[in-house]
């Protein structure tokens, strides 16, 4: 692939963004990564940190003049009330879409989530064309920004790829053993997001080759996104220590684990054992 001019990642400083910042580095002559902190470390090699923030309109459309691209991590992770969310996470999503717009961007690529479908059972294998069914007010913000991605395609002509991210975190419970995804399968998923000639409005879960994955991709078989990893190497150890399945549990019966069990407003994220493993430049 021909190098892009300029790549913008925004949600730099987050834990996913920082497996991402070194190859996307490589990907643009001249690649900014963007957040809300003052300060993101060390730089890699063609890299340039701006802080701005992604509720303010006016900072994104100066953070995205002359980009020919931009993935769009920025966002608060997890369940909050509406009001909480309301500024990063969908005001946000429309000020990198409407700032895109403006700047000519061709293509966003955008961090979506299992929870924007996570109600559906996980007996039901779903693929990328199922309705919404949202989990959490976090989750029915990513139906906003995927309909949002929809809609500037087919009315702007601005591409967009929506990655309807699993579990991008290490392996250290049942449910993951199906929706892991690894760090490595994560910087293909961009990549392919990114150096696909024609993507039009894609969405496409970010999930591993897991045997246990409840999860159709084949719609997005264009992309060339094919998974390296699988979380069966973990399974006999989390089984054997993972308590007796509960069928009432809506956590441990629907596609969006925690997030479906958690009341609306309230932390997904508290209930689950996430290792903080940032990447340190």
């Amino acid at each position: 692939m021909k190098k892009l001019k300029k790549l913008v990642l925004t949600g730099a400083a987050g834990r996913l963004g920082s497996h991402l910042r070194e190859p996307l580095s490589k990907m643009a002559d001249e690649f900014v990564a963007s957040d809300i902190v003052d300060d993101i470390g060390n730089l890699y090699p063609g890299e340039t940190y701006v802080r701005a923030d992604i509720t303010s309109l006016d900072a994104m459309i100066d953070l995205l003049a002359d980009a020919d691209m931009v993935v769009h991590f920025g966002a608060i992770g997890d369940e909050r009330d509406f009001e909480t969310l309301l500024g990063p996470n969908f005001i946000g999503a429309y000020n990198v879409w409407e700032a895109a717009h403006r700047g000519n961007v061709r293509r966003v690529v955008y961090a979506s989530s299992i929870h924007a479908v996570g109600m559906y059972p996980k007996t039901e294998h779903i693929d990328t064309h199922v309705p919404h069914r949202p989990d959490t007010f976090y989750g029915l913000a990513k139906c906003f920004a995927e309909d949002l991605g929809r809609m500037y395609w087919e009315k702007r002509g601005l591409e967009s790829v929506c990655l309807r991210i699993c579990s991008c975190a290490q392996v250290t419970n049942a449910r993951a053993l199906g929706t892991w995804l690894s760090y490595g399968d994560l910087v293909q998923l961009v990549a392919r997001a990114i150096d696909t000639p024609v993507t039009a409005f894609t969405v496409v879960y970010g999930v591993s080759n897991n045997d246990r994955a409840p999860l159709d991709n084949s719609a997005a078989d264009y992309l060339g996104y094919r998974p390296q990893d699988n979380a069966e190497q973990f399974a006999a150890q989390i089984l054997s220590e993972a308590p007796v399945g509960d069928p009432t549990d809506l956590a441990q019966t629907r596609h969006g684990g925690p997030f479906a069990a958690t009341k609306l407003g309230e932390s997904g994220l508290a209930t689950m054992n996430i290792i903080d493993d940032t990447k340190l430049t």
